[in-house]
């Protein structure tokens, strides 16, 4: 038997973890550097836990009656003129076409997000009352051409992402459906990625372009730096204003509409391996694991056929959980232990000739390494109950963490030592963009959100010491 030397991981993740996270991504094949800079080829390993999360949020808001579109990739220059907050928010990312003229009436940009190009169209669809609510939804790639040094799944120029755009006729039910998207990403990070997350609104300063309101969902890393997971916006009129989308309303008056937007993008891919990775590699939510289980055969000359015959037996009694049998011939089982734990693959389940003859199986799982003799005419309902127990018992470390690396300040001295000791930091603060800007240029820490149902309390801000009544989350972002 001649193997491949095993290409397992150089560095541990407390050890030095921004190289860990690179080796974890590219070793266990989800992406990889592309040949332009600051752009990434996303591999079959992380798309198929794009498709999965794809599918589980299609079939949630097509509930909420969100139908699927999809719109150009080049918008027109005057398009982004339209509404100049959000023109100048994202002027410097526009990636701008050389045509030379050629069949293109006005310079075009790649799209960095899709507001403009689909509400010129809204415009023309919006007439009465009667086409409102008009919920659409697209799954696309946008372009912002920011991103200095790139990391894969968090900063690069292009990544994936969906984007939901609707229009209402009160500004309570757009902001009441941005609000039941917020929730309904709240849902996909914890009951699909195990990921815990704080909910709240985001700061004047780090409100979204063109945005009334902007609301997000915050994760922190374990490296201290939070992650945003998601947002969703009240964009208020200014849109419709801009792109002259109105209506008229059950009396015949005319009227402007309200617009909300929101999305999440291949970033969750990330933050899934950074909170569920280990020096092992990487570890995929059992719910988001498109293959649940591999079966690995021991394999002897003399009871080969009799093991792999009762290998492909199992990955038929197994086939809810997509199970495969890894019976390549070239490899010893212990090289393919490495392999699919590099991958993440939740279980594994381990078969050889004593095995065959007590009639058991060996069920391991990849989180925790716990192995368990399970009787064959048991497997089925044990490796059900294991994928369950792991997405659990992940949700719960990760909870966890949070928990213990997050911290109420209420001094300035307090606000710098918690930051110190990288964590996410709960802070009394006056909410001005004067007094953020001034906290950020003096430690690089930025608000995440202002969570929401505050109870009114008199306290003095963290930087000013100018009296509020809230709170808000700070910290350390990518």
């Amino acid at each position: 038997m001649v193997e491949e030397k095993q290409q397992g991981l150089t560095e541990t993740k407390k050890g030095n973890f921004s190289e860990w996270y690179n080796q974890v991504v590219q070793k266990a094949e989800l992406a990889d550097y592309a040949p332009v800079r600051g752009f990434m080829i996303v591999r079959p390993n992380a798309y198929a836990i794009w498709e999965n999360i794809k599918t589980y949020f299609d079939s949630r808001i097509s509930k909420l009656g969100v139908k699927n579109a999809y719109f150009p990739l080049l918008i027109p220059k005057s398009f982004f003129e339209k509404e100049a907050e959000h023109a100048e928010g994202f002027e410097p990312e526009l990636a701008w076409i050389e045509s030379d003229g050629k069949d293109v009436e006005e310079k075009v940009a790649i799209r960095p997000t899709s507001e403009t190009i689909m509400y010129a169209s809204y415009a023309k669809w919006v007439r009465s009352w009667r086409d409102l609510p008009l919920r659409l939804n697209q799954w696309c790639n946008v372009l912002r051409w920011e991103v200095k040094q790139c990391k894969l799944f968090l900063r690069t120029r292009e990544f994936l992402w969906q984007e939901g755009h609707c229009v209402y006729e009160t500004e309570k039910e757009a902001e009441g459906e941005a609000l039941k998207i917020l929730e309904e990403y709240r849902l996909l990070c914890e009951e699909q990625l195990a990921i815990p997350v704080i909910l709240g609104e985001k700061t004047e300063s780090e409100r979204f372009a063109g945005a009334k309101k902007t609301f997000t969902l915050e994760s922190l890393m374990p490296d201290g730096k939070a992650l945003q997971m998601g947002t969703t916006h009240n964009l208020g009129q200014g849109f419709a204003k801009g792109f002259g989308i109105e209506y008229l309303d059950e009396k015949g008056s005319k009227k402007t509409p309200w617009q909300n937007s929101w999305g999440f993008s291949t970033r969750l891919i990330g933050a899934v391996v950074m909170v569920h990775g280990d020096d092992k590699g990487m570890v995929v939510p059992p719910k988001l694991a498109k293959t649940k289980a591999v079966i690995v055969p021991i394999l002897f000359d003399k009871t080969k056929a009799k093991v792999l015959k009762k290998a492909k037996e199992l990955e038929k009694n197994l086939s809810s959980l997509n199970a495969f049998v890894d019976d390549r011939e070239s490899y010893s089982a212990g090289w393919k232990f490495n392999e699919w734990e590099l991958k993440g693959i939740p279980l594994r389940i381990e078969i050889g000739p004593k095995d065959l003859d007590k009639k058991q199986v060996v069920l391991v799982r990849r989180d925790n390494g716990k192995k368990e003799f399970v009787k064959e005419s048991n497997l089925a309902k044990k490796a059900t109950q294991a994928i369950e127990e792991m997405h659990n018992d992940l949700f719960k470390n990760a909870k966890k963490f949070l928990k213990e690396n997050s911290a109420e300040v209420k001094t300035w001295q307090e606000f710098k030592k918690a930051l110190s000791e990288r964590k996410l930091i709960l802070a009394p603060f006056c909410n001005t963009s004067a007094c953020e800007e001034a906290i950020k240029d003096e430690t690089t820490a930025t608000s995440r959100c202002i969570p929401f149902n505050q109870k009114s309390q008199k306290l003095k801000c963290i930087k000013c010491g100018k009296e509020t009544s809230i709170k808000a989350w700070f910290g350390k972002a990518y």
